[in-house]
């Protein structure tokens, strides 16, 4: 078995456990905390390293972020506090844990997540992980290499930001029905799909639970399926970030 810790932050929880990134498995019962409320750098780090003491853990830390991360470099803050604009995760979450952490885009993980042992295992070709939430998140692979920090939740679409459309967060805000929503998350597909002919769109994000009430009503050429890993998601990508990171020089 080969462990690696995962943290999963979010706009309203921090969550995390170590996982065997041999088979995408928590190894053991995930801890969640609140955001802080301003989740400012120092404040999501103590938090970061409350989680990771509680396991005792000492070893590599994969950490998902809600933003743009350029080498550990955060380039945008929609859910977090501004301060975050330019800040070195890495180095933040590494001092406040004592070990080494590589932060990366929340879709991102999830996407690793989902092509290492979810529904994207195996798939060759162009594969595109959506993530229907309180935006759009995206994750692009092709055969299995993530291409990081996509932001096509925010392609135009009909004159709309997408996920201003299209985000299972405006289905709730609208009280669109099913079919409504389904004709606007159609019509975002239909653009993705005419700019990078996917061989596989995976959906994720807490609607896709429910996959059964929108993806029989969609109409584009390219599979669609709903994501495996669910809440695991973020943690088990977050860890397998860290596996996959060349130890640092030393």
């Amino acid at each position: 078995m080969s462990t690696h810790f995962g943290i999963d932050i979010g706009g309203s929880g921090i969550k995390g456990a170590p996982v065997d990134t041999s088979s995408g498995t928590l190894v053991a019962d995930r801890l969640r905390i609140e955001t802080p409320q301003p989740a400012t750098p120092d404040a999501v780090a103590a938090v970061v390293a409350r989680i990771v003491q509680s396991f005792d853990w000492s070893g590599p830390i994969g950490a998902t972020f809600p933003a743009i991360v350029q080498h550990g470099i955060i380039r945008s803050a929609a859910n977090v506090d501004q301060s975050w604009v330019g800040a070195d995760a890495d180095r933040i979450f590494t001092d406040a844990t004592g070990s080494a952490v590589t932060v990366l885009n929340d879709a991102d993980a999830a996407g690793l997540a989902e092509v290492a042992f979810g529904a994207g295992r195996g798939v060759a070709g162009v594969v595109l992980l959506l993530t229907f939430g309180t935006g759009i998140g995206s994750a692009l692979f092709l055969d299995g290499r993530l291409v990081p920090n996509t932001e096509l939740g925010h392609l135009e679409v009909d004159g709309h930001d997408a996920e201003s459309r299209a985000a299972a967060s405006v289905r709730d805000e609208h009280d669109l029905s099913w079919k409504h929503w389904a004709q606007r998350v159609d019509r975002y597909l239909h653009v993705v799909e005419a700019l990078f002919s996917p061989d596989l769109i995976i959906v994720g994000g807490g609607v896709s639970r429910k996959h059964d009430k929108f993806l029989p009503l969609l109409t584009v050429a390219t599979p669609v399926v709903p994501a495996q890993l669910l809440n695991q998601a973020g943690i088990v990508g977050a860890a397998i970030a860290a596996a996959a990171e060349p130890p640092a020089p030393g």
